[in-house]
């Protein structure tokens, strides 16, 4: 929990005892690598904050294959925010890309956590304004970037990934096959 202590430390001040009772509202789970944490279909109950490893949100296009659209590793949060705070069925899957420790909330114990520690309110909406800043970043490099130039801003942002993240799980989320990417990686070392 040191991990997830630190991340609250960047945005609000918190001292041991409302520390002790903020963790008391998460279910600290160990997940395996591609455990699924939710289906396509299933009322998004729960937002997931990871303290080690790697999850992935992707969906199931019409052609049947898996479209990446987030990944979260480490002090990163990930759930389908809209499902979530609707309690609807989801139109995502949440999994595990490597063995992972994770804390869990669901919506009422995040609303009791916000009730009795309103110092959670700053800090969940600067994680909220952070994720929307990075969402509207990668929309704009879907409509100005290249392919190519797509690859090479997500590995010159993001170098960690390229070595963790298997490379058909980048090409997912780049909206490329894994032989696309493979042309793209050979074409820039040459």
């Amino acid at each position: 929990m040191e991990t997830f202590r630190t991340h609250l430390d960047k945005f609000i001040s918190i001292n041991e005892e409302e520390f002790a009772s903020v963790q008391s509202f998460f279910q600290v789970l160990e997940v395996k690598k591609k455990q699924n944490l939710m289906l396509e279909g299933e009322v998004c109950r729960s937002l997931f904050f990871v303290v080690k490893g790697c999850l992935r949100k992707f969906f199931i296009n019409e052609k049947g294959i898996e479209q990446t659209t987030e990944f979260a590793i480490e002090n990163w949060w990930i759930t389908d925010t809209f499902a979530f705070e609707r309690q609807l069925k989801s139109d995502f899957c949440i999994q595990a890309v490597e063995k992972s420790m994770i804390l869990k909330i669901d919506l009422q114990a995040q609303e009791e956590l916000l009730k009795q520690h309103p110092k959670m309110e700053k800090y969940f909406r600067m994680v909220y304004q952070r994720a929307c800043a990075a969402s509207e970043r990668r929309i704009r490099y879907l409509y100005e970037l290249s392919r190519e130039e797509s690859y090479i801003k997500f590995s010159t942002l993001y170098p960690w990934f390229i070595q963790r993240i298997p490379q058909y799980l980048i090409a997912s989320f780049l909206g490329f096959t894994p032989e696309y990417l493979s042309e793209i990686r050979a074409k820039l070392r040459s």
